[in-house]
């Protein structure tokens, strides 16, 4: 089947690559901004904390699995994965 010239092969899992995506896009920088303003983020002098680098490290990867999806969703839906 084709969509706006475009080989369509069906199926839910280019919808759920393309909710997981949307999901991490919206979710994780509103976490990581609380994050930051959390008083265990910086210590007395002002430094970053592991606390805050841990979490900038998760939302670097929550990130990078939302772009990652958002391309296998394309691919997907393009009939090419």
């Amino acid at each position: 089947m084709w969509v706006g010239g475009i080989p369509y092969t069906g199926g839910m899992l280019p919808v759920l690559l393309i909710i997981n995506a949307l999901f991490n896009v919206v979710v994780w920088p509103r976490f990581y901004k609380r994050v930051s303003a959390d008083p265990r983020a910086r210590d007395s002098s002002g430094r970053s904390t592991t606390f805050l680098r841990v979490h900038l490290v998760l939302v670097a990867i929550a990130l990078v699995l939302a772009a990652a999806s958002a391309t296998a969703a394309v691919l997907s839906f393009i009939g090419v994965w």
